[in-house]
């Protein structure tokens, strides 16, 4: 990718210069800094046993969502996006700039929306006691369904809220594909704001741990961590789903200076690749590889690592960090659970 110049001579620079984040463990930077310090791990063991889940910090979805109608129209993951993005924007100063807002370029990460399970339910049961003809089937699926569901929430409808709460009314896009969506998600900002075609974005991303239908999803890979927790580096297979919206804003420095907006770091790259599972070692050799691009790595860096604790995978990922010992690794799903596309 060519680098475009700045104004003032040099390269393009991507600045975050917006955190909103609501997870199990709070909202908000303070809070998370201090349940991180603490160690503090929130889950439940007892809810969907024996499955285990990170299940979301109460959050008072007014003070992002204002109208109980726009509220009522979502379901949990949307409120929990659409609540992250208010965060995001109120972190960069930007909520309710019209001015910036129209212009803001919007990417969102998000998974299938969430089933109404009480209509799945019953279609099923009347199926089972014979009462499930096409002609009742099309009738309680017209009728049972809000008007935002078509058996689930689509995800793009998670972006549409957004920009109907919080104005933002530029380019948006959303992406689907668990952890790869959050992470094209970042690149196509990135790559937007060095390239000059955009000024200021919002991404992020939004997941509900607490939902039946998921945990039956993932139970039929027997990926599932069950009966008691453990920290990610210990288990024997499975992971937790997590819950928690994550949002960023991502300008140029150009952008953010003339706002008098400060930064809360630079984003230089985003990389991603994929490999056969079905060759032993490919994962650890993509990891080697991307390794490799990222450059050089100083006294200070650190590795942030989503390995989730479900099997063989996990090995491979760590046998990529054993030959990094020098430089301290932490993994995100001992913590927040396994958040997907956040």
């Amino acid at each position: 990718m060519t680098e475009i110049p700045s104004s003032k001579g040099g390269p393009r620079e991507a600045w975050i210069t917006g955190i909103g984040l609501a997870t199990s463990l709070g909202e908000g930077l303070n809070a998370h800094w201090d349940a991180l310090n603490a160690k503090t791990i929130n889950v439940d063991e007892t809810t969907f046993a024996p499955y285990i889940v990170h299940p979301m910090t109460k959050l008072s979805f007014d003070a992002q969502i204002p109208k109980k109608g726009d509220q009522r129209q979502m379901e949990a993951w949307q409120r929990i996006g659409t609540y992250a993005a208010g965060l995001a924007l109120d972190s960069a100063g930007v909520k309710g700039n019209a001015d910036i807002l129209s212009r803001m370029d919007m990417i969102v990460a998000a998974g299938g929306g969430e089933r109404d399970l009480a209509v799945d339910s019953s279609i099923v049961n009347a199926n089972i006691q014979g009462n499930a003809d096409p002609a009742l089937l099309n009738e309680r699926l017209m009728n049972d369904l809000r008007p935002t569901l078509f058996l689930a929430q689509l995800s793009n409808l998670l972006a549409g809220n957004i920009s109907i709460v919080h104005g933002v009314t530029g380019s948006s896009r959303t992406f689907m594909g668990e952890e790869a969506a959050g992470v094209d998600a970042a690149r196509i900002a990135l790559a937007r704001i060095l390239d000059g075609q955009s000024d200021i974005a919002l991404v992020g991303a939004a997941q509900n741990s607490e939902r039946k239908e998921m945990l039956m999803l993932y139970e039929f890979g027997d990926f599932n961590l069950k009966n008691k927790f453990m920290p990610v580096w210990e288990r024997d297979n499975g992971f937790a789903l997590g819950a928690g919206g994550v949002f960023l804003v991502i300008e140029s420095k150009e952008h953010a200076q003339a706002r008098g907006a400060k930064p809360y770091a630079k984003l230089t790259k985003v990389l991603s690749d994929h490999a056969r599972r079905k060759n032993p070692g490919a994962v650890t050799a993509v990891l080697e590889g991307l390794w490799s691009k990222i450059g050089a790595i100083g006294e200070n860096s650190a590795i942030i690592t989503g390995a989730t604790g479900a099997t063989p995978v996990t090995a491979e990922e760590r046998a990529f960090l054993d030959k990094h010992r020098n430089i301290p690794a932490r993994a995100t799903g001992t913590s927040f659970g396994h958040v997907v596309e956040a």
